[in-house]
């Protein structure tokens, strides 16, 4: 009796775990603002050590409506969404077909491979968006190669 029991209540928790996830994804607006990306990822290819390392995602809003950009995170503290003390993104609405840029400043002094992801949050039609870093910063001049 515990077996059939059991069998059921796994079986009804499955259809309603599989059932939920059909239903939850809604259908974006139609009129909302869309953006697209010149790159969704920069290679900074091999830099220098203590290079400039600020770099620019370009954008369009490609929808029916103005885009808000309401934030942009890094997801580690080697890099950063500010810009000499200022956001590195447009804080005016960007109207439909007009474009923007999102700044971002990795840290060259950290020597080495890396593949970072900054994430942009908005009113566009997917609120959430992932764009990407990587390349490799060289040794110090003079270093034996550590940082």
């Amino acid at each position: 009796m515990k077996k059939v029991l059991y069998t059921l209540l796994m079986a009804l928790g499955l259809s309603g775990i599989i059932l939920a996830q059909e239903s939850v994804t809604p259908n974006p607006d139609p009129n909302a603002p869309d953006m697209k990306f010149d790159s969704e990822v920069i290679d900074f290819g091999s830099v220098d050590y203590d290079a400039n390392g600020i770099r620019e995602f370009k954008f369009t809003n490609v929808g029916k409506s103005p885009l808000t950009i309401t934030g942009v995170s890094a997801e580690c503290g080697c890099t950063t969404t500010t810009i000499d003390g200022k956001p590195g993104w447009p804080t005016e609405p960007i109207l439909p077909g007009k474009s923007g840029v999102i700044k971002i400043k990795y840290d060259t002094k950290r020597v080495g491979r890396f593949e970072k992801n900054i994430t942009i949050s908005s009113n566009a039609k997917f609120a959430s968006k992932k764009l990407k870093l990587k390349g490799e910063v060289k040794p110090k001049p003079g270093a034996d190669g550590e940082g």
